[in-house]
């Protein structure tokens, strides 16, 4: 695998023994697969603007006291090619893609465009790790047996997820039609707090710790956080998550189990804005630090 160089790598990172992919324990790769968008487009944009937006994160964490990238360094990939992929397809070319990473001992970080990606990161992490909880971050529970008649759509990513027997933890959901409420009633195997639920209950993270098994995979739809934080999504909801207590949920997390990976979804970038990108850049590199301070 080669990695990108300084100019368009992921922090602007100038070592090549920090960026390299042969010497680097992080790799970031980037999926701008976007096929079913059902509001606004433009994700697809999203893995290349939260990397440029990295450019101006700062090295240095004041929360952790440290340079996180010195801590094993951060590789960047150039995007997964698409062409004529599509659906189960597209799908099954992420899912090896993702393999060669973790077959080569690496901690991957994906850039998605639509939430579909994250179904071919969780088939290839179950690979390896076996039994694990994905945590999902979303405003919508994305659990639609298909929409428009599409059982890759974005909006039945963790249907497909579901399937595989995963268990899955939903945190700050507020978007959903009844067939998704009914299938999270009768399942053993979802559990789901709700953005309501969230607001009126001061236990909920230890709630939702309490859910999770020993290993965790985190997928965060950039929706799943309230518009005033990240305004550029394609379906954004009010009522979402809040910058510290995410922060402060997702520490709890990398703190109490073992997290093998992470992906960052949907954002849709605007001309002229870069408020999402940048968040969202920051928020990478926050869990990378919390991941290097465990050790």
């Amino acid at each position: 695998m080669k990695a990108r160089s300084s100019e368009n790598n992921f922090l602007a990172i100038e070592d090549p023994a920090l960026h390299s992919y042969e010497s680097s324990r992080f790799v970031i790769q980037s999926v701008p697969y976007e096929h079913t968008s059902s509001y606004l487009s433009g994700s697809a944009k999203g893995p290349e603007a939260i990397l440029s937006a990295s450019h101006f994160v700062e090295f240095y964490d004041e929360e952790i006291d440290d340079e996180a990238f010195r801590k094993g360094g951060i590789a960047t990939l150039e995007p997964i090619d698409f062409t004529g992929k599509f659906d189960a397809d597209a799908v099954d070319l992420i899912e090896k893609e993702t393999d060669k990473l973790i077959s080569d001992g690496k901690f991957v970080i994906s850039l998605g465009a639509e939430h579909t990606v994250t179904l071919g990161f969780v088939k290839s992490h179950m690979k390896k790790y076996g039994e694990f909880t994905v945590l999902q971050i979303d405003a919508h529970s994305d659990l639609r047996q298909s929409y428009h008649g599409n059982p890759y759509s974005h909006a039945s990513v963790m249907a497909r997820v579901h399937d595989l027997g995963v268990n899955l933890v939903q945190i700050g959901i507020r978007a959903q039609c009844k067939e998704e409420a009914e299938l999270i009633k009768a399942s053993n195997n979802i559990h789901t707090f709700y953005a309501h639920y969230v607001r009126s209950n001061p236990n909920w993270m230890q709630e939702a710790l309490a859910a999770m098994g020993e290993q965790v995979y985190i997928t965060i739809d950039a929706d799943g956080f309230d518009p005033s934080v990240i305004p550029f999504v394609g379906t954004a909801e009010p009522n979402g998550l809040y910058w510290h207590e995410t922060l402060e949920f997702l520490r709890m997390v990398v703190a109490t189990k073992k997290v093998i990976g992470f992906d960052v979804v949907e954002v849709a970038p605007a001309e002229g804005q870069i408020l999402s990108e940048y968040t969202l850049a920051k928020l990478v590199y926050k869990i990378i630090g919390m991941i290097t301070r465990k050790g």
